[in-house]
């Protein structure tokens, strides 16, 4: 019989992510601040909970997706927080993006509770999250992660083995950073051939056809040619997640200094007002620097 799995965080990615393992056939409670976002899994079948704490008392294996240490806290150690319903025969899967530092220390503050805890962030957007086909990069003891790798490659198409508590996280972290640079770098060329003239489709033709070629530049293509932004993976988390990057970065002794560019450029957008658009948004970061006349 499938473990009762219980899902904290019904956002971009969370949503979806709960709906897959709902169709795997788990049994599956959810929880979410806004009572709203729960009603599409209630009305698949999937139990609702009143607070975190009634939700990990219901379940076997606790999973959050939400946008950061702040909701983690609230969710674990808040008022009815989950953390004090947690013991020896519960599992936690934490799959936001966090800091390695900050998962280290909630490893550390839940290790009394005797809970198993897995770090298992995901490389992917919105799409993936719909389609089931994200990257679970995972962290804690590999053969917990090996036992429980059937429920998450209902959410994903492949679950890498990341080592220690945190190294989850660090590989999230490495992994945007490499997205961060290569989505401004894209939106920062366009620009650039924009102002030489260049026509834009192009521009595009030139990137498809080489080794320069991204699967990425070719989601992306359509938000920039048309200046529209829906969010698959929101600009405001970017920011927040280069500046993990960072305070890592300074941490390890990291020399990071596009690491430091992203985090002014995407802390730019956010200060715009354009933190709810995609991170394809920042190409107006680069609009906004360009000369008024162009």
């Amino acid at each position: 019989m499938k473990q009762k799995i219980g899902f904290l965080g019904l956002g971009i990615m969370g949503g979806a992510m709960a709906a897959n393992i709902h169709r795997a056939g788990y049994p599956l409670m959810v929880y979410n601040r806004t009572a709203a976002k729960s009603e599409p899994l209630a009305e698949m079948g999937a139990g609702v909970a009143s607070d975190p704490r009634h939700l990990a008392q219901a379940t076997e294996i606790v999973i959050a997706m939400v946008t950061g240490p702040e909701a983690l806290d609230s969710f674990l150690w808040g008022p009815a927080g989950a953390a004090a319903a947690f013991n020896e025969k519960k599992t936690f899967i934490n799959m936001s993006s966090v800091s390695p530092r900050y998962t280290r220390e909630m490893a550390a503050r839940l290790a009394p509770t005797g809970v198993s805890f897995i770090d298992a962030p995901v490389s992917g957007t919105k799409k993936p999250a719909e389609e089931g086909s994200l990257v679970i990069l995972a962290g804690g003891a590999q053969d917990k992660i090996k036992e429980l790798e059937p429920l998450l490659l209902t959410m994903g198409k492949k679950v890498i083995y990341c080592g220690d508590v945190g190294r989850g996280s660090m590989m999230k972290m490495f992994i945007n950073l490499l997205l961060g640079i290569m989505m401004a770098g894209f939106a920062e060329c366009l620009n650039f051939g924009r102002l030489g003239g260049l026509d834009f489709e192009a521009m595009l033709d030139t990137v498809a056809s080489g080794a320069m070629n991204a699967p990425m530049f070719q989601v992306k293509a359509g938000n920039l040619r048309d200046k529209n932004y829906p969010p698959a993976f929101p600009l405001k988390h970017l920011a927040k997640d280069a500046k993990f990057v960072v305070d890592t970065a300074y941490e390890s002794g990291a020399p990071a200094p596009m690491g430091q560019m992203l985090l002014h450029l995407y802390r730019l957008g956010v200060a715009q007002g354009w933190g709810d658009e995609d991170i394809s948004a920042i190409a107006k970061a680069f609009e906004h620097l360009s000369p008024a006349t162009a």
